[in-house]
């Protein structure tokens, strides 16, 4: 059964940091790409961060760039979001996701459509 649980969510206020946490089982993580998307109510997902495992520099959108990390610990199949000087927009759903390498879709591009699995979520919501 696959399984991607989140964690690490929660109220702080705007310049605080939050490290988000996705747990996975049930699916060869190694050979999956990962990502972490987020969404407010109306609006559509919205790809935050993507890891590359050749060696290449994790792509972020351009409205976290400077301020959030993506990692992993492959041993523990976890992947990590580090959140620093957290703004109000940044209040959302932060969902992770998984996809398999080898897809058609462009490697470098965050299209949720192209993820496959996902988590339930985890809030974030920052105050100003």
């Amino acid at each position: 059964q696959v399984q991607l649980v989140e964690s690490g969510g929660g109220s702080v206020q705007a310049g605080g940091s939050l490290r988000l946490s996705c747990a996975t089982s049930g699916f060869p993580y190694n050979n999956h790409q990962m990502a972490w998307f987020r969404q407010t109510p109306g609006k559509e997902r919205e790809g935050v961060a993507l890891l590359f495992r050749s060696g290449a520099s994790p792509l972020y959108a351009d409205s976290v760039k400077g301020r959030f990390t993506i990692s992993e610990d492959n041993g523990k199949s976890t992947l990590y979001l580090q959140m620093h000087n957290l703004k109000p927009e940044d209040s959302a759903m932060y969902y992770c996701a998984a996809r398999p390498y080898g897809g058609s879709w462009n490697a470098w591009e965050m299209e949720a459509d192209t993820f496959n699995y996902w988590g339930q979520g985890t809030q974030v919501t920052v105050s100003s």
